[in-house]
């Protein structure tokens, strides 16, 4: 099933996952950038842009869940 949806996944979803994985990547290596030099606002930033991925990450959920519905019905 996670192969097929993958396959035919809207472009809008795959940009949105990879995004979403991105940002999240980039917020963790800020936070343990600012936590290791004891630079207090990189290390508060980066939770900004954690939180920026997984808002996108939930958006892919809705996207992914609206496509699926919209298969279903047909």
């Amino acid at each position: 099933m996670l192969k097929e949806f993958w396959e035919s996944a809207p472009t809008s979803y795959k940009v949105l996952v990879f995004g979403a994985m991105g940002l999240i990547g980039v917020g963790i290596i800020l936070n343990l950038v600012g936590n290791t030099t004891n630079n207090r606002d990189l290390a508060m930033a980066s939770l900004a842009v954690i939180g920026l991925g997984l808002v996108l990450h939930i958006v892919g959920i809705v996207v992914r869940g609206q496509t699926i519905r919209k298969n279903l019905k047909r």
